[in-house]
């Protein structure tokens, strides 16, 4: 299904051989093996719990979106809210309006299911900018503070600044 389309930028279903695009990408800006998160979010997909959308700029596979159906992890775990889970972008297609047409798909199908929309992001500066983007687009804190490997993070308590430190947003979407 496509989501969005234009002379450059089109939003569509992930498939099977955008997983080894993306990997191979993400390889290449010096991250770590990714095969097997992409994979898992297409097994989601036929489980039925989300939706992951692969963006192409200019025809080349350039970033993912995953919508899943219901929050499963951290303050909106239970409140019937859709969740944008592992939200990226390829270095070399940053800054083309991939990552705004990737939320604005993602945020019109959660706007299907519900009036509200949440989602993580991790706090080091690694996420910077999506830190950014979601605040200009409307997202706020939910007020019960940092998240470390999906509990509270006490205050003063010990933590790793690493992708499991996170802090939870959400938007109302109607």
């Amino acid at each position: 299904m496509i989501f969005y389309s234009d002379d450059t930028i089109l939003i569509r279903n992930m498939i099977e051989s955008d997983v080894r695009m993306l990997a191979e990408g993400e390889i290449a800006q010096g991250w770590g093996d990714t095969t097997e998160k992409h994979r898992m979010r297409l097994r989601d997909q036929e489980a039925g719990r989300c939706i992951p959308l692969a963006a192409e700029y200019c025809g080349q596979v350039a970033g993912y979106i995953n919508v899943y159906h219901r929050a499963e992890h951290g303050p909106f775990a239970g409140k019937d809210w859709p969740e944008i889970v592992d939200f990226g972008v390829l270095e070399k297609f940053r800054r083309n309006g991939v990552g705004g047409k990737l939320m604005d798909a993602a945020e019109k199908i959660a706007a299907e299911e519900s009036a509200v929309v949440c989602l993580g992001v991790g706090l080091h500066s690694g996420y910077g900018s999506a830190q950014r983007m979601y605040v200009r687009r409307g997202y706020v804190p939910d007020g019960s503070g940092v998240w470390y490997r999906d509990e509270i993070c006490q205050p003063y308590g010990a933590c790793c600044n690493d992708d499991d430190l996170v802090l939870y947003l959400s938007k109302k979407l109607r």
